[in-house]
């Protein structure tokens, strides 16, 4: 998932991006409202996170200026400022959720995912496609951002979840590295096979019966993986 952070002060611009792409997330910066804008339309990203106190345009202008292009995409404000009258006036506008500073990183990470569960279900239940799809003997439910198997709830990443995607769209077939990539990063993301094992062994780790010896995603060697 594609984030955008505008916010002005480096410090908390770059921690939070550090901090995210930790996650899993692809990280856009930028410093001001203008910059944020460009961003907004050069990147195209699946949430937004706007601080309202910046140079050349505020949060809020930024925020009225997103909604006339895309009336769905999340917004999250973070702001110093903690009076009623300004998380009204944000979400009057068109945000999903208003956070105060300071705050820590794992409020970030829960509000992040709520509001993009919120996003996922409401984007799902207006298309034909099924709430959950069989990964093996899981059932994955993408909108949702979890995988069952029997009593057990695997919380899962976006991310995590468009891998299960993909390798299910083309099962019993080999998934290129490159198939991946594209599908679970995008086409403007420049890849590192490092970043693709992590997340491939971080997910085994979570959906395999036995991680040693993978059923579900299997390695083939020097092309890919296969469901």
């Amino acid at each position: 998932m594609k984030i955008l952070i505008a916010e002005d002060d480096k410090h908390i611009l770059n921690g939070m991006s550090d901090l995210l792409e930790k996650e899993g997330y692809t990280i856009i910066k930028a410093n001001d409202g203008k910059v944020a804008l460009e961003m907004f339309n050069q990147h195209q990203p699946d949430f937004i996170i706007l601080d309202i106190m910046m140079p050349e345009l505020d949060g809020y202008s930024v925020c009225c200026e997103i909604r006339k292009l895309n009336e769905d995409v999340p917004i999250l404000f973070l702001s110093a400022k903690d009076e009623e009258i300004d998380r009204v006036i944000g979400l009057e506008l068109g945000a999903d959720d208003y956070m105060n500073k300071p705050f820590g990183i794992h409020e970030l990470r829960a509000r992040i995912k709520a509001i993009a569960k919120r996003y996922l279900k409401s984007k799902y239940s207006n298309s034909s496609k099924e709430d959950y799809f069989q990964f093996g003997d899981l059932n994955v439910y993408s909108s949702e951002l979890y995988a069952k198997r029997n009593d057990q709830v695997i919380e899962l990443t976006l991310r995590e979840i468009k891998i299960l995607e993909c390798l299910y769209q083309f099962k019993n077939q080999v998934v290129t590295r490159d198939m991946l990539f594209d599908y679970v990063w995008g086409y403007d993301f420049l890849p590192n096979s490092r970043t693709l094992d992590q997340h491939i062994s971080k997910l085994r780790k979570q959906i395999e019966i036995n991680p040693c010896t993978p059923t579900l995603i299997k390695t083939v060697h020097g092309i890919g993986y296969k469901h």
